[in-house]
Formats: structure tokens, C-alpha cells, sequence
């Protein structure tokens, strides 16, 4: 090898190994479900490949973050009275500290489907921020625990309780809120804690009967959806879903560049992702179905910027994912289909069975879901729909896999696993 190449490959190693060893936010270090990880066990289960398993009080369906020795949760109390985030020692399963970061004397309703500590943490070398939504958002030194700066000032009546995870992005901590009385998104000083810029959504939807007359003032503006960054052309663009319009905006000012309406659908609960020119996103409850919208965009959208929309066997709470040409998602019923990323034609579509609210990763050509009653599934990545291996435990999974070299990290409603 030249001496040259030899240099660039060295000089990557530590970002490849940072990859594979560090798990930072929902849905992995690039926030689309890949991981770089080799090595991962396919057949698994309950006492099978399990190098240890920690039971974790509370409910809670945040996913687990790992960086370094560690891995975080966040937690709460069905009561949502105590709001806790718990740092387990990666090697041996112990829990290495277990604290209560905010008490609550009236919690707000959460939909007993939702949980109190649904918000996945980010974390970075030296932080965690963790969030639950209105009730409080912490940064913590990750080496004593300690709080570095609280935020508890957010007005939100998240109505059926929050969902949105926080995204880093530059010096900024990104989040979504979408409550039924304000939605906006706001960006904080990553260092402080304080408001760099606040943006209202700019448009207000309600519920209406058919005589026009305001139902509610809940599920029409009520979105569980986490924010995503990525460079169009070397410039940054924010992409952030409400509950019925998908928008971008400018990251380091808040400033909206486009916006599209939804009409059809409701409360968007996925993380974008993107591709070919086309931002991927299930659009929500309703009829409105997977939409791939055109990137570039300014202003209000006019229709045609859905360059194709799939309404059959789409998910409603589980994100999708992106390789190559094919998009593969699972949906809330336990169809799993793969769609030709460009056109929107279905490749296959297949039952795996039982509910689904996790989102799938990917690793080694492998997908990797877990379903409400307990069974993991590993499918193949391809044009042809192939089970690997269908892996039971006793409880369900509500929260997403994490990854960290050769071991995969389960968040089952009790307890978390170590399995390699």
C-alpha cells in the first residue's frame, strides 16, 4: 500500500471504531437505524447468547444510548411522579447509578399505550441530555452524574405523553414539541442550556367536526416525531414532522424554508430519513400513508413535491430504513415490506406477526425488530424477503435496539440484555 493510502486508512480508523463502539441517539450515530457492527449474533433468545440482563424499574419505552463503558435509560413511575435516568456498566450488566432527576407533583395524562420516559437520551463524550418533554429536560457530566444545566420552563400539554427524541447537532440541542396547545421547535445552547432560537409551527391545525365546530384540541396537533439534520448541496437542513405538516428549516437560525401539509394523517412518531433527492417519512395515523417528498423545495409545497406516497401495509410508530435502492419497513401490524426507494413499488411485503412500535436497525446486511410480545426477528436485507430468525423472550420491546461492537443492546418492557 502506498504510504500515502496507509496514512488516510490510519487516520480513519478511530471514527470507524467510534462508529461501531458508540450508539449516541435514537436510531444510532447517523440517526438512520445503520450500524457499522460485524459479528452480530442472528439466533438469540431468552438465556441463549445472553451475556447478562438487568431488570430496570419503571416504564419506560426510551432506547438505550451507549458511549464508552456505559449504557443510559431513562426511566419514570407509572404514576409519572419520578423521572429517572439509570447508567448500566456495559461489560458486567451492574448498575453502575440509578438516579431521580425530577419529581413531578401533577403529571400531565399519559395514554396508557405511552409511557412517562419515552424520549430516547443523546449523548456525547463528557454529556448525556436527556428529556421527558414539558416536565424537564437535564444535561448530566457523564463521569459523576452530576446536572450541568435543567430546563423546566417548556409549556406543552403533550395530551397522550411525549414521544420526540432530542438530536445534536453542532453546539445545539434540537426538540420537537408538539402538544395540544403549542407546537414548536426549539434549539438550546448545548453548553448552557439556553434558548438559541424558538420557532413556532406555522401552521395551527385543530379537529373539526363536519359542521366546523372545534372537537378537540389534541390529536390534530399532537406529533411524537424526532427531528433529523442533513446537508443538501453543503448547506444543513432541519427536517421536523408535527402532526399534520412535514417541515424544514435553517438549523442555526430556526428559520422555516419549506412546509408541507397533510391532511389525511395525524400525531407523524418516525425520524426521517433520506435519500435519492426524497426525504422517507410515515406521515402518521390516518390514510395518508409512507410519503417520499422532493428535497430542494421553498415555501408551501405545492402536492406534486410527494413524488410518490405507499398506503398499503405502512408503519404508523417504527421508522423506516434506507440501503441502496430498497426502503424496508415494518409496520405496526407486522407486515414487513420493501419498497423500490425511487418509485415506491413494492419489492415484497410479508406478515412476521404481532405488534410493532420499535424501529428496525440494520447491521451486516441483517435487519433486527422486536415486537410487543416478546419476539425478536432478523430478516435479510435483499430483494428477496428472508427470516433468519425469529428469537423469543419473555417480555415485549417497545424501545429500539442499540448496537455496540459485536453486541446488541434489547430494551424489553422490564429489563435490558446484553446479547452476543
Amino acid at each position: 500500500m502506498h504510504a500515502r493510502s496507509l496514512l488516510a486508512s490510519l487516520l480513519l480508523l478511530p471514527s470507524i471504531v467510534l462508529a461501531a463502539e458508540n450508539w449516541p441517539q435514537f436510531r444510532g450515530p447517523s440517526g438512520d437505524g445503520h450500524s457499522d457492527s460485524t459479528g452480530l449474533p442472528v439466533k438469540f433468545g431468552e438465556g441463549d447468547h445472553v451475556k447478562w440482563k438487568t431488570p430496570i424499574h419503571g416504564k419506560a419505552w426510551s432506547s438505550p444510548v451507549v458511549w464508552g463503558a456505559h449504557v443510559w435509560l431513562t426511566t419514570a413511575n407509572e404514576a409519572g411522579t419520578e423521572l429517572s435516568v439509570v447508567t448500566v456498566d456495559k461489560e458486567s450488566g451492574k448498575i453502575v447509578r440509578d438516579e431521580i432527576l425530577f419529581r413531578v407533583a401533577a403529571p400531565q395524562f399519559c395514554h396508557k399505550f405511552n409511557s412517562y420516559a419515552s424520549p430516547t437520551p443523546a449523548i456525547e463524550e463528557g454529556r448525556i441530555y436527556v428529556t421527558f418533554g414539558s416536565p424537564g429536560t437535564a444535561c448530566l457530566d457523564t463521569k459523576t452524574g452530576q446536572k450541568i444545566w435543567e430546563r423546566t420552563d417548556f409549556v406543552c400539554n403533550h395530551y397522550r405523553g411525549a414521544g420526540s427524541s432530542p438530536i445534536l447537532w453542532e453546539n445545539l440541542l434540537i426538540m420537537n414539541f408538539d402538544g395540544s396547545d403549542h407546537q414548536f421547535i426549539v434549539a438550546l445552547d448545548k453548553k448552557t442550556g439556553k434558548t438559541v432560537w424558538e420557532t413556532k409551527r406555522s401552521v395551527d391545525y385543530q379537529d373539526l367536526d363536519k359542521d366546523g365546530t372545534v372537537k378537540n384540541e389534541g390529536d390534530y396537533r399532537k406529533g411524537f416525531a424526532t427531528p433529523h439534520v442533513y446537508l443538501e448541496k453543503g448547506q444543513p437542513i432541519l427536517l421536523s414532522s408535527g402532526a399534520k405538516a412535514h417541515y424544514a428549516y435553517d438549523p442555526r437560525t430556526g428559520k422555516e424554508i419549506w412546509r408541507i401539509d397533510e391532511l389525511e394523517s395525524h400525531s407523524a412518531a418516525t425520524r426521517p430519513v433520506v435519500g435519492h433527492g426524497l426525504v422517507y417519512i410515515p406521515a402518521g395515523f390516518g390514510k395518508a400513508g409512507l410519503l417520499a417528498i422532493k428535497l430542494g423545495g421553498t415555501g408551501a409545497l405545492p402536492p406534486e413535491s410527494v413524488v410518490w406516497r405507499a398506503k398499503k401495509a405502512v408503519p404508523n410508530k417504527p421508522s423506516v430504513t434506507l440501503l441502496g435502492d430498497v426502503l424496508y419497513a415494518v409496520n405496526d401490524g407486522g407486515i414487513a415490506s420493501a419498497l423500490d426507494a425511487k418509485t415506491g413499488d413494492i419489492i415484497w411485503s410479508e406478515r412476521l406477526g404481532g405488534n410493532f412500535s420499535a424501529s428496525p436497525v440494520l447491521a451486516e446486511g441483517r435487519l433486527y425488530v422486536g415486537n410487543e410480545e416478546g419476539k425478536f426477528y432478523v430478516f435479510e436485507a435483499g430483494r428477496a424477503f428472508k427470516v433468519l430468525a425469529e428469537n423469543q423472550f419473555p417480555d415485549g420491546f417497545m424501545a429500539s435496539p442499540a448496537i455496540s461492537g459485536k453486541a446488541l443492546y434489547l430494551r424489553s418492557k422490564t429489563s435490558l440484555y446484553r446479547v452476543e
